[in-house]
């Protein structure tokens, strides 16, 4: 299993800009519990780029536990479900974060 370094560190060579279109979004990603962690991630001008850390004016901010968003990524939880279940909270623009899991083929 990969860390979470290890997946944002992928995350741009996952991008789809044909998907992206003129989306400019920065989503915060606030991972609790073991190997957790935050990052962000700016998509701009039909690219991708991700930083540890928290951003300044992000879009849209993603909290949930590590071991939940590994499993989402790996494609063991859903993502509807794990929203809908109160394992993913949201702050900000849901649409962004809807457009965001397209764009990374999530």
């Amino acid at each position: 299993m990969a860390t979470l370094a290890e997946i944002f560190e992928r995350m741009p060579q996952q991008f789809n800009a044909e998907k992206a279109g003129d989306m400019n979004a920065t989503v915060q990603f606030d991972l609790s519990g073991d190997d957790g962690g935050q990052w962000y991630v700016v998509v701009a001008d039909g690219a991708a780029a991700v930083e540890e850390g928290t951003a300044d004016n992000a879009t849209a901010t993603l909290k949930m536990v590590a071991s939940d968003y590994k499993d989402m990524i790996g494609g063991r939880l859903n993502p509807m479900a794990a929203f809908m279940s109160g394992k993913v909270k949201v702050e900000g623009d849901l649409n962004t974060i809807m457009k965001f899991q397209s764009v990374f083929g999530m």
